[in-house]
């Protein structure tokens, strides 16, 4: 059976994901701080992805692996007052943590078919004034994911990200209160007309997955309704 490690898989957009990919037929792992109730099929490992030493063992004690969803994350606005200790935490999450997992998951990922999904953000295509530690540390996603596809493109493993807009999540509704907007006015922003699921996310993972996605690197795919596309 193919095996999945999806970090930050206990919750929101890295929940469904997990439970997708169950349904694809992955043993899926959910790496992640904190335990939670999880479906049938997912197992729970727990993981600071900013603790390298942890990282490689992690990695290093898996007997397979197919599959590397980056998915733990740390967002929020920016400290009204310079705080480098929270750019170092969201940096430290977002980014290196990728970096880290996907440099020791190369390790253990067959050639061929292994893959690699980082979950970046719209805002590591473009930029908001509040979110500065936020929007960078996606940006630095986004390019890791090319450069990673590039190293790894002679051994046939495929490195993607996606790139989600506004999505029906704790985390959302967290930037919701301090825009001081409601789920309607963001979806009221969405060509569609409405924001997208957990799920949706999941399915464009589940896509990159497969092996009829095996010519598919180095991209960055958006999961927005338009709204990129519209701004």
């Amino acid at each position: 059976m193919k095996t999945a490690v999806v970090t930050g898989g206990t919750k929101g957009i890295g929940f469904a994901i997990a439970r997708r990919l169950v349904a694809d037929g992955f043993a899926v792992i959910a790496a992640a701080r904190r335990e939670a109730d999880l479906p049938t099929g997912v197992e729970f490992a727990r993981l600071d992805v900013t603790d390298a030493a942890a990282v490689r063992g992690f990695f290093a004690g898996l007997p397979r692996l197919d599959l590397l969803v980056n998915n733990a994350g740390l967002a929020g606005a920016d400290p009204a007052e310079d705080d480098e200790d929270f750019w170092d935490a969201v940096l430290a999450t977002n980014l290196s943590g990728a970096m880290r997992c996907s440099r020791a998951a190369l390790k253990v990922l067959p050639d061929r078919t292994g893959r690699i999904v980082n979950i970046a953000s719209v805002l590591g295509l473009r930029g908001v004034p509040d979110q500065i530690a936020y929007c960078a540390a996606k940006h630095g996603v986004v390019g890791l994911t090319r450069a990673l596809a590039m190293a790894a493109a002679p051994r046939g493993i495929t490195v993607n990200a996606v790139c989600p807009g506004w999505v029906d999540t704790d985390m959302a509704r967290q930037r919701f209160a301090e825009l001081g907007m409601t789920a309607e006015q963001a979806a009221a922003g969405v060509p569609t007309g409405r924001i997208a699921t957990p799920y949706e996310v999941a399915e464009m993972v589940a896509f990159l997955s497969r092996a009829g996605a095996g010519s598919v690197t180095g991209q960055a795919l958006v999961v927005d309704g338009g709204a990129l596309a519209h701004a």
